[in-house]
């Protein structure tokens, strides 16, 4: 145990997190040189397309250190249990998850951009459970890194000496070797409490022929295939079949001691027995206390998924179980509504949203409709009583007052976009809470915004508007009144759920305008023509028309009397208008899709 150290690598996106944790496999030998790829530990097909890590990955290293140069004899052998997580804000909850795990942290800052608001926000979580934070400055090899730049940065911010900072390119893997060293000497090995088993269970997943697999950190204690465990939360039962680690390919172990991080599986078909944040104890030796397990994350964003084919109901359901043991972030209900039956999901942000509807589809073969994205608002109606409201078809037309979430959003940009951040901040309804300049180039703007604005385009402005040099981070505030009103789309005059919004009364009329127009875009012609409208309650506000297919009636008619042709056009005027009574009209995904951007 005193040769073992757990670790993760937290950093803001696409600073070289992966890249790194490649360079540390290949260094320590645990891939096979024919087998070895860039991002190895991005398993899933959807991270690679995308070049962003979405689950957190625990992979065992085996460090074989040369101590003739400190003196020692010969080659001393360490076990490093690394976690490689998520960058993005949408995935801070598998982080959190990964740093509980740990004793210490590898803080990757990319030279050529320095500090940033996902680096802070991994930071104070890291701080939170007092684990050795080791600073890495990444990336000095590009050619517009300002390495002396951001190591100022980080020992203003860490208050650090100059000395303790890394300096690499895990690229190219200069100062590599000195990260493996940084971590046997700075971080601590794992220390025991009691002498009965522990486990925390900090992620897991579905295999269709093994059952759920769960990875645990063992606290206390060792645990061996053919142990009675019992799941202290649930209060399960059940025999672990085999024990082993990712090294990175799943290698089964005689025992997983204290202190070391692996997994664990029990041949278990129900998904609600072994749960992320659950504590494992052995039956014959129990402990007596649970480890403190993670605090219930709560949904910012929600929106209904609807299977295409109604039959798909009862499999969407069995795929959002699966896919909830691997994402316990992920929130759902059945609902019903105009749509047919479907689920309402909550989910951390529309990053979030769009990878778990792409995972369904892909994974499980579903094809599915998602409605517009919404955040759940408090209204209180005339007789006085509360409601929560997620879904914007929920919203009763009478009520007292709305209130709506706020979060409190941190910008770090350069100090030539200050104004254009402004800007962009101000026209979602913000509020500056304080401005602070971090370095001589970069500031951080703090703004009180609505969480509803922010869900659907503003992380897109922030890149545009910033040439991509900024990035935010939120936490929630609380709920504020607001002047809200429900928008509802309707399309052949039939409303159509999932297009309509909750929007303030001042973006109504514009939002309602620029979601009609992109509707007639999308919306393919038929034999009749197509009204498509925004309303506010009885009020329409906006309108646009798909034009009817029309044939050329009177083209056979060479002079004569008008009658004639009044008569056929007359007649082709009564045929589009029974075929509007009884015509139904398909909206295509991608207005869907598109609404989502709107």
């Amino acid at each position: 145990m005193e040769r073992t150290r757990n670790f993760c690598i937290i950093a803001h996106i696409d600073h070289g997190k992966s890249t790194l944790a490649d360079r540390l496999l290949d260094l320590t030998d645990a891939v096979p040189e024919r087998e070895r790829m860039n991002q190895i530990l991005d398993s899933m097909d959807i991270e690679r397309e995308r070049g962003i890590t979405i689950k957190a990955q625990a992979v065992r290293l085996v460090y074989r250190r040369d101590e003739n140069d400190k003196g020692g004899d010969g080659e001393t052998e360490y076990m490093l249990n690394l976690i490689d997580t998520p960058g993005h804000v949408d995935f801070s909850y598998e982080v959190s998850r990964a740093i509980a795990a740990c004793e210490g942290a590898l803080l990757v800052v990319d030279a050529s951009q320095g500090i940033q608001a996902q680096t802070l926000a991994n930071l104070y979580l890291a701080m939170e459970h007092d684990l050795e934070i080791i600073p890495v400055l990444n990336k000095i090899d590009l050619p517009q890194a300002d390495v002396e730049a951001a190591t100022e940065e980080i020992v203003e911010l860490l208050g650090v000496d100059e000395s303790e900072i890394l300096k690499i390119s895990a690229k190219t893997g200069v100062g590599v070797p000195e990260v493996l060293d940084a971590v046997t000497d700075r971080i601590s090995a794992p220390e025991t409490e009691v002498p009965e088993t522990r486990g925390l269970v900090f992620d897991s997943h579905y295999d269709a022929y093994r059952g759920v697999i769960s990875l645990v950190r063992l606290f206390d204690g060792s645990l061996k295939k053919g142990d009675s465990v019992r799941a202290m939360g649930s209060e399960e039962q059940f025999e672990v079949l085999e024990v082993g680690c990712y090294s990175p390919k799943p290698t089964a172990l005689a025992t997983l001691g204290v202190g070391e991080v692996g997994y664990i599986i029990a041949g278990l078909k129900d998904i609600e027995a072994l749960r992320v944040g659950d504590t494992v104890t052995r039956v014959d030796e129990p402990a007596t206390d649970q480890l403190p397990g993670y605090a219930q994350v709560l949904p910012t964003v929600y929106c209904g998924l609807y299977p295409t084919v109604g039959d798909d109901f009862e499999r969407l359901r069995d795929a959002l179980q699966k896919l909830q043991l691997n994402d316990a972030s992920l929130f759902f209900e059945p609902e019903n509504s105009r749509m047919g039956f479907g689920f309402r999901c909550g989910f951390l942000g529309l990053l979030h949203m769009e990878i778990v509807q792409e995972r369904l589809e892909r994974e499980f073969d579903l094809d599915l409709i998602a409605s517009s994205p919404s955040v759940k608002y408090e209204v209180t109606e005339a007789s006085g009583e509360s409601e929560e409201v997620t879904n914007p078809s929920d919203l009763p037309e009478f009520f007292e007052e709305i209130r709506e979430p706020m979060v409190t959003a941190t910008v770090i940009c350069p100090k030539e976009y200050v104004g254009a951040v402004m800007g962009l901040c101000h026209e979602k309804r913000g509020v500056s809470v304080g401005m602070e300049y971090i370095s001589t180039k970069r500031v951080q703007l703090t703004y009180d915004l609505p969480l509803g604005e922010i869900i659907t385009d503003f992380f897109d402005q922030l890149k545009s508007r910033t040439r991509g040099y900024a990035s935010y981070d939120y936490d929630t505030k609380g709920y504020e009144i607001s002047d809200l009103v429900k928008v509802e789309v309707l399309v052949s005059g039939d409303p159509v759920d999932a297009l309509s919004f909750i929007v303030h009364r001042e973006k109504a009329y514009y939002r309602g305008r620029a979601i009609v127009e992109k509707l007639k875009e999308l919306i393919p012609r038929q034999q009749f023509e197509v009204p498509i409208q925004a309303s506010i309650g009885k009020r329409i506000i906006a309108r646009e028309t798909v034009r009817a297919y029309r044939k050329d009636v009177i083209a056979k008619c060479y002079g004569g009397d008008i009658s004639r042709k009044k008569k056929l056009l007359e007649q082709q005027k009564a045929g589009k208008k029974r075929m509007k009574q009884v015509g139904n009209v398909e909206i295509p995904q991608e207005a869907f899709l598109a609404a989502i951007r709107i």
